[in-house]
């Protein structure tokens, strides 16, 4: 697998702590969306570890084809919902 699949359209708002470590799904696999759950193994992508200076909502990526990992910009809006579940069409990955 070379390109993650489309886990969502439509990115995800969640409430994130200054400081703590997370662990960004890249693969579109997990079942813990938008987070690792560890079903990457054997895609050939690795989850994206990262963490926020500041405790606020933010908006991460459920494409999984932001060009800012692990945010949102906007990618999602090229996915249609038949796009759900697939790998990501060519020209679509970062």
């Amino acid at each position: 697998m070379t390109s993650p699949i489309v886990a969502g359209n439509r990115p995800l708002c969640v409430p994130l702590e200054a400081g703590k470590n997370y662990f960004f799904c890249v693969c579109g696999r997990s079942q813990a969306q938008p987070f690792c759950d560890g079903s990457h193994k054997g895609s050939g992508l690795e989850p994206l570890k990262f963490s926020v200076s500041e405790t606020a909502d933010y908006w991460l990526c459920c494409c999984k084809h932001t060009a800012t990992r692990p945010f949102c910009d906007g990618h999602h809006k090229q996915f249609a919902d038949s796009d759900v579940g697939q790998e990501g069409r060519d020209g679509s990955d970062t």
